[in-house]
């Protein structure tokens, strides 16, 4: 009977199982032949499959893909305006608990109504290029809340743990509607200085271990950092405080925050709804200062000047390397640079020269 029961099944859900992958390919088509303003008003209405494939293309690096964003945020922009916007960055060593953490401060904050967009950047390998993309599975519950979207991105070739589109893509989230935006980078030992000048916020996550945890702490970390949280006091209550209070120490010998707060420093377990609380409330004060006292604006005009340098640069290279005549030139420079004949400084003053000459 039992086996009876499973065939009759079946059919039904295979039926279901193919209805649904061909409303999504359908869904992809429709996308494909939207203009920008079509596909504009989908994000901004909270259609998630077009937030997700506009994402997709801001990690392009194709020139029409790149163009098309634009278009897209321009749409955007003119129809939308700005909006009132957390811009979170979270750094942290290795099995500090990010990922337990965001959970569980984005289901805090999914609880209250607000919308969380998770944009955490996974490490890619260096040989294959290929990346483990296991925030969605790390973040069962915070991923099928429907407050929530969680876009794991490849870091491919890039520096600090960002993608090439990463502002683009909170500018996109911003648009549909998300409230709390997270930037997770790969972890403390990569650039975060990139991460620093695309949030808000940026909180540093340290693991209890006494003294010993300052010893292989960059302080350029430590100085971008505008609160420091020791996790996992559930496990080691007395090292965590002792963590703190060599943060404390240590914060001291820092010059003063350009926002003209204190930095804060917070013993905290991520599995505790209180201790989350506290940091959910202690960001609200920051932002409602730095509103006040303007320095919410000037980060943010900072930024977008410093991106704006980052894109030309970017735009350049990819404009050169579209010209069969300046790979060509790249390549043979290259190669003698792998095989020792030039140096690398000297190849870079001689690329320089001929991209002049081809492009003067």
């Amino acid at each position: 009977m039992s086996k009876e029961r499973h065939d009759k099944k079946s059919p039904q859900t295979a039926n279901a199982i193919a209805r649904d992958k061909a409303k999504q390919r359908i869904q992809k088509a429709q996308l494909q032949h939207l203009s920008p303003k079509d596909w504009a008003l989908k994000i901004a209405a909270g259609h998630r499959e077009a937030l997700s494939r506009a994402i997709t293309l801001t990690e392009s690096q194709q020139a029409r893909d790149i163009e098309f964003v634009n278009d897209i945020l321009q749409e955007l922009h003119s129809q939308n305006g700005p909006r009132d916007c957390w811009r979170i960055g979270i750094t942290g060593v290795p099995g500090v608990g990010k990922s337990t953490f965001i959970e569980e401060l984005g289901m805090l904050w999914a609880q209250q109504q607000l919308k969380i967009a998770v944009l955490a950047i996974d490490p890619s390998s260096g040989r294959s290029g290929g990346s483990l993309l296991g925030d969605k599975t790390r973040m069962t519950r915070l991923a099928n809340h429907p407050n929530a979207f969680i876009r794991p991105s490849p870091t491919a070739d890039s520096l600090g743990g960002v993608t090439r589109g990463t502002y683009e893509a909170i500018l996109l989230c911003e648009a549909a509607g998300y409230d709390r935006i997270i930037v997770e980078t790969v972890g403390v030992g990569q650039s975060e200085t990139d991460v620093r000048q695309l949030t808000d916020v940026f909180l540093l996550l340290m693991l209890p271990g006494g003294g010993d945890e300052l010893q292989g702490m960059k302080r350029g970390i430590m100085e971008m950092a505008d609160m420091i949280l020791v996790n996992k006091a559930d496990i080691d209550e007395a090292h965590a405080q002792e963590t703190a209070h060599h943060f404390r120490n240590a914060i001291h010998l820092f010059p003063p925050h350009p926002s003209g707060h204190e930095l804060d420093v917070q013993v905290i377990s991520a599995l505790s709804a209180g201790d989350l609380t506290v940091v959910s409330d202690t960001l609200k004060y920051l932002m409602h200062a730095w509103l006040d006292n303007d320095w919410f604006e000037t980060q943010r005009s900072v930024q977008r000047v410093q991106l704006f340098e980052r894109q030309v640069q970017r735009l350049h290279l990819m404009n050169q390397f579209a010209r069969q005549d300046f790979v060509s030139k790249w390549n043979a420079i290259a190669e003698a640079v792998k095989i020792g004949k030039q140096q690398p400084l000297d190849a870079a003053l001689k690329w320089n020269k001929a991209t002049r000459k081809i492009n003067p």
